[in-house]
């Protein structure tokens, strides 16, 4: 089997194993461990100068071949355009996009430095896979170094409809810039439908072609394993006791605003106001890692959900019952895992997201005989593989209050039936088959 080279902005750490390792080295563990592979990208270290040649480590079959960045490349490439111009128009939020020439300029250079570190380690019969939106130019950029291996991309986030996008200023040269791949997917049928228009509205009828859905899973019996093993750890029974048997909803998220935190906290305090029952017998756990920290956005947000989570439990907490607890460092994911499941409800509620694999993982960490609920946002990519989660509009607090309402109050056989319905597509359509079914279209790619 040919060697397959991974491409991503960041390079896990080889130390980095099982519980703490990060999502991408989860969701490619099975297409790592059949095959030799480079999976080459940025260190996550800042230097003077952005290196010119990688350093390389073997770990068994794996080789990861790594770049330190320089602040001016950092500031203009990562910061700028991917998280200042990208990302808020990736998820429909352009209000919040900015654009310069200078950070595109920076985007465009590091992907063409990438490309050209990455040629000389490149094998003739290698199979390439290249990772989100960080990375659109770079398909292009090693096509113009002379590469004619299979290339294949992969965008973990939304693609908005085609006006949107291309209202973000040189958008045209992006979407140009995925002609070079032979097979380009997305998370959802939607992303996939709003991507072929955009190409098609720039000429690029060809490459609308090569665009599919490969909706990324996670591999549930290990994570249900996982969960069921937390209920003996210490930090899981501490926290089981201090709920002194009030009913779990727990939130987990990055600390971004595309999640729609402030809504979701506004939505479980008109629960509180309006579904008088719940109160002293619901604990809301949010854990929201900080995340983008330098970003001015991202410090407003912090500073707004800490208004509301002083709001919320100032006007309903009791002195023996804390309504809300708030969290905005990282849990240990067994952790997580043993808190999921003990969660009668799961709060999911993201403005826009690609998948989101928290919701599939509340899933795989329940109870079959006595299941947690599962409250969705109806623009999570995940809604049309978890049928039987409830689906809320997340702008919408009241339509949340009245979801956590339902969830709450719900029968044992309904919410049997509910995670049913979700259990199946969880289990079947895992991270494995996600690797299978992407790889085995790029490397037939050219078989006809």
């Amino acid at each position: 089997m040919n060697r397959l080279v991974i491409v991503a902005n960041r390079v896990p750490n080889p130390r980095e194993r099982g519980a703490t390792a990060g999502g991408l080295a989860v969701a490619l563990k099975d297409a790592l461990a059949r095959r030799e592979a480079l999976w080459f990208g940025w260190s996550g270290q800042i230097a003077e100068a952005t290196a010119a040649e990688p350093e390389e480590v073997r770990a068994g079959r794996i080789t990861y071949a790594t770049l330190d960045l320089g602040r001016e490349d950092y500031r203009r490439y990562y910061q700028g355009f991917s998280n200042g111009s990208l990302w808020p128009t990736l998820h429909y939020r352009l209000g919040l996009a900015h654009f310069s020439r200078e950070d595109h300029a920076g985007y465009r250079g590091v992907n063409a430095a990438f490309a050209a570190a990455l040629v000389p380690l490149l094998r003739p019969d290698d199979t390439i896979w290249v990772h989100d939106f960080h990375l659109f130019p770079l398909g292009a950029e090693l096509r113009r170094a002379g590469c004619r291996q299979r290339i294949g991309f992969f965008l973990h986030v939304p693609f908005p409809p085609g006006g949107l996008f291309c209202a973000l200023p040189r958008a045209e040269e992006l979407l140009a810039d995925l002609a070079a791949y032979d097979v380009i997917g997305v998370q959802a049928e939607d992303d996939a439908a709003n991507l072929r228009g955009a190409l098609a509205s720039v000429g690029q009828g060809d490459a609308a072609a090569r665009v599919f859905a490969f909706p990324i899973g996670i591999e549930a019996e290990p994570f249900t394993a996982l969960a069921e093993k937390a209920l003996t750890r210490r930090e899981t029974e501490r926290f089981r006791q201090s709920l002194v048997e009030r009913a779990l909803i727990i939130g987990v998220d990055r600390l971004d605003y595309t999640k729609g935190l402030p809504q979701r906290f506004c939505g479980y305090g008109q629960l509180l106001a309006r579904f008088k029952a719940h109160r002293s017998k619901v604990t809301y756990l949010q854990v929201a890692p900080v995340s983008r920290g330098d970003v001015a956005q991202y410090r407003a947000l912090r500073r707004e959900l800490d208004e509301w989570v002083g709001r919320i439990n100032g006007q309903h907490a009791e002195p023996d019952w804390a309504p809300l607890r708030y969290m905005t460092r990282a849990v240990a994911r067994p952790v997580l895992a043993g808190f999921m499941r003990m969660a009668r409800v799961g709060l999911v509620t993201p403005l826009r997201d690609g998948m989101n694999l928290v919701a599939k993982e509340y899933i795989a960490a329940q109870d079959p005989e006595d299941p947690g609920v599962l409250v969705l946002s109806r623009f999570a990519g995940a809604v049309s593989q978890l049928p039987g989660a409830l689906l809320v509009n997340p702008l919408d607090p009241d339509e949340i209050a009245e979801a956590l309402d339902q969830a709450l109050t719900m029968r044992p056989a309904e919410r049997r039936s509910r995670w049913e319905d979700c259990a199946v597509s969880v289990r079947r359509d895992g991270a494995r088959a996600w690797c299978r079914e992407f790889l085995s279209r790029l490397e037939g790619a050219n078989d006809a």
